[in-house]
């Protein structure tokens, strides 16, 4: 695109040399008006895009640092949850062992007459 611009300013130089007011010479000047507006037009687009483009690895970044965050928060509740839950389990089942031993020493005496009475009867 550069070396377009290039040799149309020297084309454009080289009509201004030989005529200034025909017809050729005018079409000429305007072609290269509205060339030099494209390449500007090119130009703050390119400069628009950028922009965008970093603003949009700015948003990604930023999401992905809240996300982690986020993710690193929740993995705390559901851990503190769990541990809540295996506390109340294990009470629970210290419990129930403690119901266990008392039913045994309950029955203990039970069973030893019965295995007494089954031995001595034979």
């Amino acid at each position: 695109m550069d070396e377009n611009v290039v040799e149309e300013i020297r084309l454009h130089q080289e009509t201004i040399a030989v005529d200034n007011n025909s017809p050729l010479h005018l079409i000429r000047e305007k072609e290269l008006e509205i060339s030099g507006r494209v390449l500007s037009a090119k130009r703050e687009a390119d400069e628009i895009v950028a922009s965008a483009r970093k603003k949009a690895a700015e948003v990604v970044s930023t999401a992905e640092a809240e996300g982690g965050a986020g993710a690193a928060d929740r993995e705390k509740v559901i851990r503190d949850e769990a541990k809540a839950e295996a506390d109340r389990l294990r009470e629970a089942a210290h419990a129930e062992a403690g119901k266990l031993k008392e039913q045994v020493k309950a029955r203990r005496d039970d069973a030893t007459r019965l295995v007494l009475d089954a031995v001595t009867a034979i």
